[in-house]
Formats: C-alpha cells, structure tokens, sequence
C-alpha cells in the first residue's frame, strides 16, 4: 500500500483555488428605471461598483464604489444576489458575483451626482432599456436583482439565472 503524501499546510493553503470577485449596487428612481454608469475603459454600461480587493469585504466594496463611482456616501441594504460565473472561453476566471440594494436616488438628486474619474456619464434606464445596454450576462444579474428586491429575499444565481 502507497503512503499518502501529505504537503505542509502552507503549500496546501498555496494550491487552493482564488476566485475573484465584484460587488455592485442597484440603484432606481421612484419610477424603478436603473442607474447605469458608462466607464472609460469598456464600452459595455455597468451597474456601479467593482472588483473586491485583497482584503476587503464585498459590502465595503460596493459602499467604496458608489462613492468613487457617483460620489453617493451610503451604506449598502442588503444582499439580493450572489452569482456564481464559471470560467469563459480562458480569458476570464471563475467569479462571483455580488449585487446589494442602494435604495433609491431622487431625478433631481441624480443630476447632482459626481462622476468619479473612470465614469464618463450615468443614466437611468427602464428595466427594458437595461438590455440594451449592458452585457447579457449583467442584464440577467440586474433582472435577478430586481426580483430578488420585490420578493425580499436573496438569490443564489449562476450566470445572472437563479439556480
């Protein structure tokens, strides 16, 4: 009988796979049109936030990237979506995906927003309107938001889909 090598905990811990992750903030009107921002450096709108850091908790995420993004200091509401995204076509990694409630911004409160230094412009959206805007992949998260949000309940998703 083979004995079983067993490596030191450090090189166990070493080998275990590192998913990334990002976390991001739905946000409407009183009409229920979604906030979208238009970065710099994709052509795609996105819902506000970002990549979690090394170190950092997807909350603190989405509460620093309203404020880099729009400039909006505020806590995150809770948690609507967790999404699970396989690996695509070996450009992109396994990730997850967080979405947490920003509540609601007041139309006139949205033309005072400060866009941060990567966002050339925000909008709202109709929930149809979203579509056409964002990724497939996005619009399908924000739907799941969306619904995850009127039945106050949280969503376990795989590819923006609740499982």
């Amino acid at each position: 009988m083979a004995e079983l090598e067993l490596l030191p905990y450090d090189e166990y811990v070493a080998q275990l796979p590192q998913k990334r992750m990002s976390a991001g903030v739905l946000i409407r009107d009183d009409a229920d049109r979604v906030l979208l921002v238009e970065p710099s450096y994709k052509p795609s709108w996105e819902i506000p936030g970002g990549v979690v850091e090394d170190g950092e908790a997807p909350w603190t995420t989405a509460t620093r990237e309203l404020q880099e993004e729009i400039g909006l200091i505020r806590p995150c509401g809770r948690l609507l979506v967790v999404d699970f995204v396989p690996a695509e076509n070996d450009t992109l990694p396994e990730r997850l995906g967080f979405v947490f409630d920003g509540g609601t911004v007041d139309p006139a409160a949205f033309d005072s927003l400060v866009l941060g230094a990567e966002i050339v412009s925000a909008k709202l959206y109709s929930t149809d309107e979203v579509r056409t805007a964002v990724k497939p992949l996005l619009a399908d998260r924000i739907a799941s938001a969306i619904e995850a949000s009127a039945a106050g309940v949280t969503l376990m998703c795989e590819r923006g889909k609740p499982t």
